[in-house]
Parts: C-alpha cells; sequence; structure tokens
C-alpha cells in the first residue's frame, strides 16, 4: 500500500500501553509510516514531535466503563483523553498545524437515547416511529443536534470537553479544526474488546470458541450498533486537509458525525448469526445486568457530512465481517494477544 501522493510524511505516536500495540510498529514501518514511541500525556514529548502540517487525534482510553470498571481509574482516563489532546493542541498552535479530532457517538447524551421505544424487528432493536423524538433524533439516527447533556459518560465528557476546547484553540490561536464523531470502527487487525472494537471481538471470539454474553436488555442482543471501515475516513480526511473553505463565515459546520448508518447497522443477534454461518454454532450466555450507560440503539445519521463533504460509508457492513472473520482465520489466537479480560 502506497502513501497517498498528498502525503508527504506520516509519523504515528503510540506509548505501546494497550496489550498487543507493538505488533502495529513494523507493518506501519513497513508503509514507511514512521512510529514515535511517545506519551501524549507527556507534554516534553509532544514538545519533541517533528513539525507537522497536520495532527489527528485518535487517542483516547475508548470505553463507557473507562474509570469504572476497576481496570483504569478516573484519572488516567483523563489524562489520556483529555490532557493529551490539550498538549496535541499546544503543538497546533506553536506550529500551526491543522487539527483533526476523531471523536466518538458517545459524546450524546444518554438519558434521551435509553427511554426511546423500541420495536423488536429481525431479532434488533428499531425505534418505534409512533413516538416524539428528541431534537436531532430520528428513525435515520442521531444527528449533530441531538444533545450532549450529562450523562454521557466520563469517556463521552472528555471527548466532548475536548471538542470545545480543540474548537477554542483554532477560533482564538487561528488554525484549522475539524472534528469527526466517528461511529463504531471496524476491520482486519482491530484490537477487539467487549467494550468497544465490538465487531472484530464477537468475530474472533467465535471463531477462537470463547465464551460469549448478551448483557442486558433481555439477555436477547437485540442491541445495535453501526460501524464503518477506517478506509473511508481517508476521502473525507483529504479533503478536510486539502480544500480551502469559508469558515471564518461560519457557512462550514467543523462537527460532524462520521458513520455507516442505519444500512450498516447490526445488533448483536444478527452479529451471532452471521457468525454461526461462518464458523458454527457458539450460543451467547445471557446476563441480565444493568450497566450504566448501555443504550440500546446507537446509529448515527451522517447527512449533514454528506452534504458538507460528499461523505459516505463505501465498504459494506458484510464486506467489513468477512474481512474481520478472514483476518481471524490467519490468526486463530488473536485475542490472547490484545483481549485483556
Amino acid at each position: 500500500m502506497a502513501v497517498e501522493p498528498w502525503v508527504s510524511a506520516i509519523c504515528g505516536v503510540d506509548n505501546i500501553s494497550r496489550r498487543g500495540s507493538e505488533l502495529n510498529r513494523k507493518p506501519l514501518e513497513e508503509l514507511g509510516i514512521h512510529v514515535i514511541h511517545g506519551d501524549i500525556r507527556s507534554a516534553s514529548d509532544v514538545d519533541a514531535f517533528p513539525r507537522a502540517d497536520w495532527v489527528i487525534d485518535a487517542a483516547a482510553n475508548p470505553s463507557v466503563l473507562a474509570g469504572i470498571d476497576g481496570k483504569t481509574s478516573s484519572r488516567q482516563l483523563v489524562e489520556h483523553n483529555l490532557l493529551g489532546t490539550v498538549n496535541l493542541l499546544e503543538y497546533c498552535k506553536a506550529n500551526q498545524a491543522g487539527f483533526c479530532l476523531l471523536s466518538t457517538s458517545r459524546v450524546y447524551s444518554i438519558q434521551g437515547l435509553a427511554n426511546f421505544r423500541m420495536q423488536v424487528v429481525d431479532d434488533a432493536f428499531t425505534p418505534d416511529p409512533d413516538q416524539d423524538f428528541p431534537v436531532g433524533v430520528s428513525i435515520n439516527g442521531i444527528s449533530e443536534g441531538y444533545s450532549t447533556d450529562p450523562p454521557v459518560s466520563l469517556y463521552g465528557s472528555t471527548k466532548v470537553t475536548s471538542e470545545h476546547l480543540a474548537l477554542e484553540y483554532g477560533s482564538t490561536y487561528g488554525f484549522p479544526v475539524w472534528i469527526n464523531r466517528c461511529g463504531v470502527m471496524a476491520g482486519a487487525g482491530q484490537f477487539g474488546h467487549p467494550a468497544q472494537g465490538i465487531f472484530a471481538y464477537w468475530i474472533h471470539s467465535f471463531r477462537e470458541k470463547k465464551p460469549l454474553k448478551y448483557i442486558g436488555f433481555g439477555g436477547a442482543g437485540y442491541q445495535v450498533r453501526d460501524c464503518i471501515h477506517p478506509r473511508d475516513l481517508l476521502p473525507l480526511l483529504k479533503k478536510q486537509f486539502t480544500e480551502q473553505r469559508d469558515e471564518a463565515s461560519g457557512s462550514v459546520p467543523r462537527v460532524c458525525n462520521i458513520a455507516g448508518g442505519v444500512t450498516n447497522s447490526m445488533s448483536l443477534a444478527n452479529l451471532t448469526r452471521w457468525c454461526e454461518g461462518r464458523f458454527g454454532r457458539n450460543e451467547p450466555a445471557v446476563n441480565q445486568e444493568s450497566r450504566p450507560f448501555d443504550i440500546p440503539w446507537m446509529v448515527l445519521d451522517s447527512a449533514r457530512a454528506n452534504a458538507v463533504w460528499g461523505f459516505k460509508p463505501l465498504t459494506s457492513l458484510d464486506s467489513i465481517l468477512s474481512e474481520i472473520a478472514d483476518f481471524a482465520e490467519s490468526k486463530s489466537d488473536w485475542l490472547s494477544f490484545c483481549a485483556d479480560v
């Protein structure tokens, strides 16, 4: 895979703290990417980074259970997700670099989402169309106009705070900022975990005959998420980095949802059915536990990104799942490298 002609050089930064992260280094370097072992929580590490035209902030502890699951502290969560972003914004200020934050669907207020009336259609939740939806929500998904008021989880709060800080820094110090609120990303080589990366985790667990659970919502696995392949971000990022837009007039929104939408969404029960067709049976256990921050249906509406940037997901859901499954068959013990469970 060659580096795109509009990119002269790419540097990646990782503190290698997540289990399995070291496996990424060689493949990235083979693509011509310079990998820096550093920690964005350390201002001195960030100050030593080479000069860049653009910074993509994709760093986070990406789980709504972070800080409350007994595995990470709330302070660690804030340091990773918020203070690291502050250091990167200071870097952009000093170098007049553009800043792109890969944010999350979990910035959206939980209370309204948890109280939807749901129907079950083909073993999947779908919102009852005959209800009064909150502003910014429809059967097509959650749009940018929906509330980000707490509660959104500690994770969601650190990300929406990062969004606000990024927009303030960009406005105050005169560098471009784009906020992309991403749905679940999924693809081959992902380090799946039950708290995030659920599509990869489910498929690898099926392939390796590991135990699985439906948690909450009646224990039937009807909860739904959408997903997008990371490569479908590339055309959008190229436009954001290279096209001149009239940002000062406010005519171009800086915050957009980037997701698979209804077309690329699936319930856990349907994902189980897909996996059974590929790998045979592995019946999930049932756990009726009700966990904080769980919601039955999280599908983002990317209509704004389509109107502004021409964004649309190009990789079908079945193609994403097949790619993960092919990788799982080539890496039969993948979870032992990366799933700290």
